[in-house]
């Protein structure tokens, strides 16, 4: 199971991931600025993860790429 699914179209551009990856660090700092150490902590993980699977891992699918069609036959 995938908890961010880096396949869907809405991952490709890179503004969204790097604004995704920014949202959850400001609220990261906004918890820790509150002094909320355990949700700080969540917030800090969450963040590192995002970042892991959208900026420093993401590797886009190819979009011309479909599934091989259902029924098992090639076409040749």
């Amino acid at each position: 199971m995938k908890i961010i699914d880096t396949d869907h179209p809405f991952y490709r551009p890179l503004w969204r991931r790097l604004l995704l990856v920014g949202v959850c660090a400001v609220w990261t700092g906004v918890e820790f600025y509150n002094n909320e150490q355990t949700w700080g902590t969540i917030f800090l993980v969450v963040t590192a993860y995002a970042f892991a699977n959208l900026i420093l891992f993401f590797k886009p699918s190819d979009p011309a790429a479909k599934p091989p069609e259902e029924g098992g036959e090639t076409k040749s």
